[in-house]
């Protein structure tokens, strides 16, 4: 896919997490369109937000190839934060610049809002996503620990 213009916009519809579900897909396999078209929207009435970058190929049609998902919150530990539950691009889209312009961008956010920091996790596989954020200023801080139930 090569590079063309571009803007970042918020998803907010469902004609939008269409466009933008191959990249929610490359991170979370596990779901389908219809599951994440249920679940989006309740995730946004808990202050999740959605933004992609969005593109208009050669036929004008519009595509989002790169998503960051994230959320405001309030910690003890940290003070104020944006949280970072996602950030994927559709593989033929990597290293155009995308998820460094989404962060940025996200960054800015946490900005106007008088966050502390940006917090994120990361699977121990993804080398070139470690090697992004490294490379933004972030610092591997913490082990993050689950319990499946």
């Amino acid at each position: 896919m090569p590079a063309m213009n571009s803007d970042i916009i918020e998803i907010l519809n469902d004609e939008q997490i269409r466009l933008c579900f191959p990249a929610i897909q490359a991170l979370r396999p596990h779901l389908d369109l219809e599951s994440a078209l249920d679940q989006i929207p309740r995730q946004r009435a808990q202050g999740y937000r959605l933004f992609g970058v969005s593109m208009h190929n050669d036929l004008g049609e519009q595509q989002i190839p790169s998503i960051i998902g994230f959320r405001y919150g309030e910690f003890l530990a940290w003070g104020k934060i944006i949280y970072i539950d996602d950030l994927s691009t559709v593989e033929t889209a990597r290293g155009l610049g995308h998820a460094s312009l989404l962060l940025d961008h996200v960054v800015h956010i946490a900005r106007e809002l008088c966050c502390q920091a940006v917090h994120l996790d990361s699977g121990y596989a993804r080398q070139a996503a470690h090697r992004l954020y490294l490379n933004k200023g972030f610092v591997l801080s913490s082990h993050h620990f689950a319990l499946a139930l």
